[in-house]
């Protein structure tokens, strides 16, 4: 639990139906090595030591399982007194993102609180990123995103056709848990809903808040906290499990 006064909140994003992956059920239930990638990213979070609460993010029709799910591995009750709950999620991400945001009681979290939103789907993300994410906005970062290089040239098309080829040192790939101050996050949100007309759909937190004019900060990524979306992620999570298990259930010492 962290040991700030500034409490940190999580929100892990589990609502999503996952049909790239190609599974019957939604991808954060999808198990890996006896552990859904849900469970996984929750410990994660609980033992990275810097939260203080973290709301989960279901679709309704999934809320039962999952608080049966988390119950009975006994993540529900945690024994460092971190409080976990389940709320519903929206059809698209940044409705469910809202719908944590709304959920957060400022009787529990004043707005100088730092919110983490997390996808559970990126499932062996170390805990001593979480920790880093969560440190730089505690430092006075308003906005914070992990990242990492990016080894692939990339191209802007249009249609068939390319348009230019941006210089690959200046472009990072962008991972999660994101960080945030939430008064300026709930702040952000608020202008995006209440505009009938945005000009965009954002595809992460950090794309809102740049919309909004907030300056955004990168930190150190980590290259286990990709995101499991396809069969071929999937095949290399299991592999690197079947391997041994990632560290995710130690301590960050980071």
């Amino acid at each position: 639990m962290s040991t700030n006064r500034i409490p940190v909140i999580a929100l892990l994003a589990a609502a999503g139906r996952g049909t790239r992956l190609g599974g019957p059920i939604p991808k954060a239930f999808v198990t890996l090595r006896e552990r859904t990638l849900v469970e996984r990213s929750l410990q994660a979070m609980l033992t990275s030591e810097s939260v203080d609460e973290i709301i989960i993010l279901v679709s309704p029709d999934m809320e039962n399982y999952a608080r049966e799910l988390l119950r009975k591995r006994g993540l529900l009750d945690n024994p460092e007194g971190i409080r976990v709950r389940l709320v519903h999620g929206g059809g698209e991400r940044a409705d469910s993102v809202w719908a944590g945001l709304q959920a957060i009681s400022l009787d529990d979290a004043t707005p100088d609180a730092i919110v983490l939103i997390h996808d559970s789907a990126r499932a062996l993300t170390p805990p001593g990123m979480i920790a880093r994410v969560a440190r730089k906005v505690h430092d006075g970062a308003t906005a914070v995103i992990p990242v990492l290089p990016v080894a692939d040239t990339i191209k802007r098309v249009s249609g068939d056709l390319v348009v230019d080829t941006p210089n690959r040192a200046e472009l990072r790939a962008v991972q999660t848990p994101q960080g945030f101050l939430l008064s300026e996050l709930i702040a952000a949100n608020e202008k995006y809903f209440a505009d009938p007309n945005p000009g965009f759909m954002p595809t992460d937190d950090a794309s809102l808040m740049e919309w909004y004019g907030s300056d955004v900060v990168c930190v150190q990524g980590d290259p286990m906290a990709f995101k499991v979306t396809t069969p071929i992620d999937m095949m290399l999570a299991q592999r690197i499990t079947d391997e041994a298990e990632p560290t995710i259930f130690e301590v960050p010492s980071d």
